[in-house]
């Protein structure tokens, strides 16, 4: 087997692919057990033409268009361009990923497109965001981007979902097919109209872009992921986003260095705009934080147990919620704030709706549990503290963040620098 020349080009080129594709191409020869080994080489040629990868490309920064001509001429019929992290993903045969890594001496480092996900496990939040409320701070002038699987345009969010954007159908009006995009805009931004108030979101009068990556089941890829995140940089202006909420990861297989969704979310953060991401749901076992939740720079949001009382004293770190520190050692995540039934927006009609009917509470909402909840319940909390201080960089935002947590009596790889303590930032 050692001779097959995927086997050989693995061999040669292991460092510029990532442990996914690898584990894959060497799986190509599979089929080969229960057949004769004289058909082996006219199967393998056969095969390299027809079977064909997800994958994507990380280029030298310095020669990023050179490396996207080698990519035209490879005669790869479906590829996207990303040039804010100098790379493109594409369906490519398995011959034309190999006549690529012998040819093109500008790639980095390719990658497997993996699947990504909700990050949702099957209240009033205790983060004391109201104390804000109080003193005028609601996040108005502020834009929230939801990352996700769309926004329904639910009456406590009239008016406010200022732009949207499908990388799944192409659709021009705001819609969710799975309703995890649209109860994380109300984490973040709801403002109660159907409650009589009951159900408000840190920062009920911010404005809100959605950006659909994930399909009606709440997966997709990372390249489509990475597509959101770039149509927000490139956006920034034109919709005034201020924040990026994203609750959604997979698996941290690469250290954050050699992870394509991490450099997108740090080069979102250089320009300017705070990102916040869900821990993950793989708790309670340590070293479980999700991509690109392990980015040194980015908000990483854990999640807690506020036991349906707004009072803190009897809350706790949720099972699910995963632990630090990441796959490089670092520890995460930065904060938890309340995950455990949540009650928020509901998108009539949707994945979840239809599957968690006994989750709907009235006829305009619906319990989840989640690092998914509190990673928008954070942004929303940035959107307020971003109205009272619009200056602060990313990095500033974080540090007062850190700084307004209260500690549980926990290790650090549980709740990181504590619970966040909204009211603190006054």
């Amino acid at each position: 087997m050692l001779g097959y020349s995927v086997i050989q080009m693995v061999r040669r080129n292991g460092q510029k692919m990532d442990q996914t594709l690898r584990k894959e191409l060497i799986q190509f020869y599979r089929p080969f057990q229960s057949i004769p080994c004289i058909l082996h080489k006219p199967l393998e040629t056969y095969r390299k033409k027809m079977k064909t990868f997800p994958i994507l490309i990380e280029f030298n920064p310095d020669s990023y268009e050179a490396g996207m001509l080698d990519v035209r001429n490879s005669r790869c019929k479906s590829y996207q361009e990303f040039p804010t992290i100098s790379c493109c993903s594409a369906h490519m045969s398995l011959e034309s990923i190999e006549g690529l890594l012998e040819s093109c001496s500008t790639i980095k480092k390719v990658y497997y497109d993996r699947k990504v996900t909700t990050l949702l496990d099957v209240a009033t939040p205790s983060v004391n965001s109201h104390q804000l409320h109080q003193s005028g701070y609601t996040g108005v002038g502020k834009t929230i981007a939801v990352i996700d699987t769309g926004i329904y345009p639910h009456e406590d969010l009239q008016g406010r979902i200022s732009g949207f954007v499908d990388f799944v159908s192409n659709k021009q009006e705001p819609y969710d097919d799975n309703g995890h995009g649209t109860h994380c805009a109300g984490n973040a931004a709801g403002n109660g109209m159907l409650s009589s108030k009951s159900y408000v979101g840190p920062a009920p009068e911010s404005k809100l872009v959605g950006v659909k990556v994930l399909n009606k089941m709440g997966s997709g890829s990372l390249s489509t992921v990475i597509a959101g995140i770039e149509w927000c940089i490139q956006n920034k202006s034109k919709y005034g986003i201020d924040i990026i909420s994203l609750s959604l990861g997979s698996d941290a297989v690469e250290s954050a260095h050699d992870d394509p969704v991490v450099k997108a979310v740090e080069k979102a953060w250089d320009n300017g705009i705070v990102v916040c991401v869900a821990a993950g749901n793989s708790g309670p076992s340590n070293e479980t934080i999700a991509s690109p939740g392990i980015s040194p720079k980015v908000i990483t949001v854990g999640a807690t147990d506020d036991n349906g009382t707004p009072d803190r004293s009897d809350d706790s770190i949720a099972d699910f919620s995963s632990r630090g520190p990441t796959i490089d050692g670092i520890m995460k995540p930065d904060l938890v704030t309340p995950g455990v039934n949540i009650i928020s927006l509901r998108a009539p009609g949707s994945f979840l709706d239809k599957t968690n009917k006994s989750a709907r509470v009235n006829a305009n909402y619906i319990s989840l549990s989640g690092t998914s909840m509190a990673t928008p319940i954070c942004a929303g909390i940035v959107a307020q503290l971003l109205q009272k201080e619009p200056d602060l960089l990313p990095s500033q935002v974080k540090q007062k963040l850190i700084e307004a947590c209260s500690t549980l009596g926990q290790p650090s790889r549980l709740e990181g620098n504590g619970y966040l303590n909204a009211e603190n930032l006054l």
